[in-house]
């Protein structure tokens, strides 16, 4: 099935920020490609919200740290759209634990998903925005991979990658139309968790300098100005979306 539309695959889009990404780039005009590893009745039900923008939705399982079922994903949007316009590294895992107590394989496991799921991803998908001379790339980075945080080591590790990744796509393919950027969210509470009640969110947002916590809608629309035409000049940039809890200079 081929559209004159652009497409988006949104990797981990069943819930919370990836499903505030696929609701906004579909009132954008987007096809959405939704991507969960475990919960099918989840995806389906973002990609039924999807659908309500007048946009067509593709349910593609799989578990984008398990390089064969990466590739999968992407093909499968492919023959279906003809074409993915956009790719959103949003999956990801976070685990916590002391270095030194760290398996080799628990290490892995996070590189996988948090890093190296972005780099099969565009190998595959990058030909085709190079052949059609536009295309978005945006992952994410945190705010343990920029303060560091103790038990959070892997986690770090990989999202320095991806920002570097990030940074090496934006130089080697900007005159291809294609953008590279970041995004660096701040505390985003899951869609069950209710803040007044969750005494470690509610101390979060005390310290928040903007007197909220984020929702999905705010990474939601951030991607959706990247991916339109007035943000094709924003390359190779980390956007802090925050509140204010960590601050650039």
């Amino acid at each position: 099935m081929h559209s004159d539309r652009k497409t988006a695959l949104i990797t981990g889009s069943g819930q919370n920020i990836g499903r505030g990404i696929a609701s906004q780039l579909a009132q954008a005009g987007f096809n959405i490609i939704v991507n969960g590893s475990r919960n099918r009745d989840a995806a389906e039900a973002v990609a039924a919200e999807v659908r309500e923008h007048g946009v067509d939705a593709l349910v593609a399982m799989g578990n984008v740290g398990i390089k064969a079922e990466a590739e999968a994903v992407a093909k499968a949007g492919i023959d279906h759209f003809g074409r993915i316009d956009v790719l959103v590294n949003n999956a990801a895992i976070r685990p916590h634990g002391p270095f030194l107590e760290v398996s080799e394989d628990e290490w892995q496991q996070v590189m996988d998903v948090d890093l190296n799921a972005a780099i099969w991803l565009s190998r595959l998908i990058l030909p085709g925005m190079i052949a059609n001379g536009w295309g978005r790339i945006i992952s994410f980075s945190g705010m343990n991979a920029q303060r560091g945080y103790p038990g959070a080591s892997a986690v770090s590790v990989a999202k320095h990658a991806v920002w570097g990744l990030t940074k090496a796509f934006a130089v080697e393919f900007g005159a291809n139309g294609i953008t590279a950027n970041i995004i660096a969210p701040g505390t985003f509470p899951a869609d069950h968790v209710d803040i007044p009640t969750d005494a470690k969110f509610s101390a979060l947002l005390k310290a928040n300098p903007s007197g909220r916590l984020g929702n999905a809608e705010d990474i939601g629309g951030m991607v959706a100005y990247l991916c339109s035409e007035n943000g094709g000049f924003v390359n190779g940039q980390m956007l802090q979306i925050n509140g204010g809890v960590v601050m650039q200079f």
